[in-house]
């Protein structure tokens, strides 16, 4: 039976679209698989691993007979990948078995039935709507998903607070040693405040497929699960359950000492000292003195680096220690030219923001080194 013919890229590219989320060994096997269904000029991709799930519809000149069945995802990917750009694609179906055809190229692989295919419900009843451009809400993303936590024991860690209230719609990530926080605005205020955990998963599928355009992104929250519809793309998801930390209690309020500094001078000093920090705590310090900042590193092969910066500042003197990466993420995720630091003394943590900016706050514990 005739199921598909079409080009290489109308079937790579939502392939594409939904792959990135099947998991590469599962204990249903039917999970490694892709489900897809053609009705009329319409063919529509489906992929999940039961918490996420992710459909993609497409329309143009495909032939073939109306189906529905699911093969290998990865394997069905690697094939096209491997296929030069242009050349025709058949997929025929017999005894169970998907051959696809190109040129002189032919793979017979496994399917499993559509009809045993899981599928997640779409939320009902009561739901909080609204609608952010993607290139804003996709920046938000990339200011605080860096502090999510990874495979947490506290479990509401792992992912993303997402809270839309009013005309506003913010973002917090932690991991218990660093905080990261991001507001953004709503062109139409939602009526009541709502909050949902994502899951790590989630956040990191929707950093990669989002546009960097004003293309709207829909996003409806219901219950214990969301749904993103952008593009040709919906993306439904479960939600955490679990009660996210105070972030406005962490965050600090009246920090006394105040540097500005140039964003990417600043980066590539600690990118410097980054290399000879010790490989398991990743330590560095920072000594602010009259009109200067040093960085100072060292490991456990008594290898030293130090790094000057001329700044303003005529403070008392401070020497803080920190976790390198957690200053070095938050500086690759920032587009701005400057950064404002905030700190107390050497036992307390260090907040981070943009100038004349308080939509944007990044908090910092130190550490003994």
């Amino acid at each position: 039976m005739l199921l598909l013919n079409t080009t290489r890229d109308a079937l790579l590219a939502p392939l594409q679209s939904v792959a990135g989320i099947v998991e590469k060994r599962h204990t249903l096997p039917i999970l490694s698989n892709v489900l897809i269904e053609k009705r009329g000029d319409q063919l529509t991709l489906l992929a999940t691993d039961i918490e996420i799930q992710i459909r993609t519809t497409t329309a143009g000149h495909i032939g073939g007979e109306d189906s529905s069945i699911t093969v290998g995802a990865r394997k069905l990917q690697d094939i096209l990948r491997a296929l030069s750009d242009s050349v025709d694609i058949v997929l025929t179906l017999e005894d169970k078995r998907l051959t696809v055809k190109a040129g002189k190229s032919r793979f017979q692989l496994q399917t499993l039935p559509a009809a045993d295919y899981p599928r997640m419900n779409l939320p009902d009843g009561d739901a909080v709507r609204f609608s952010v451009p993607q290139r804003a809400f996709k920046r938000q993303l990339a200011q605080v998903s860096y502090s999510m936590a990874q495979q947490d024991i506290r479990y509401y860690l792992n992912g993303l607070l997402l809270i839309a209230d009013g005309s506003e719609l913010r973002m917090v990530a932690t991991d218990g040693h660093r905080l990261a926080y991001a507001a953004g605005d709503l062109a139409v205020p939602v009526q009541a405040r709502t909050e949902a955990i994502l899951p790590r998963k989630t956040v990191l599928e929707l950093a990669r497929q989002l546009a960097d355009t004003d293309d709207p992104l829909e996003i409806i929250l219901a219950g214990n699960q969301a749904v993103f519809r952008f593009g040709s793309i919906e993306l439904v998801t479960k939600l955490i359950d679990g009660k996210f930390p105070d972030y406005e209690r962490v965050i600090p309020q009246n920090h006394p000492r105040m540097v500005t500094f140039d964003r990417q001078p600043l980066l590539a000093s600690l990118q410097r000292a980054a290399i000879l920090t010790n490989e398991k705590f990743r330590g560095v310090r920072m000594v602010l003195g009259e009109g200067a900042l040093k960085i100072i590193s060292s490991n456990t092969e008594q290898e030293e680096a130090q790094e000057e910066l001329e700044i303003d500042y005529h403070d008392t003197p401070l020497d803080i220690g920190f976790n390198v990466t957690y200053l070095l993420d938050v500086l690759n995720n920032l587009s701005s030219e400057q950064v404002e630091w905030r700190f107390n003394d050497g036992n307390s943590s260090a907040l981070v923001t943009l100038p004349g900016n308080d939509k944007f706050k990044y908090v910092v514990m130190p550490m003994r080194i």
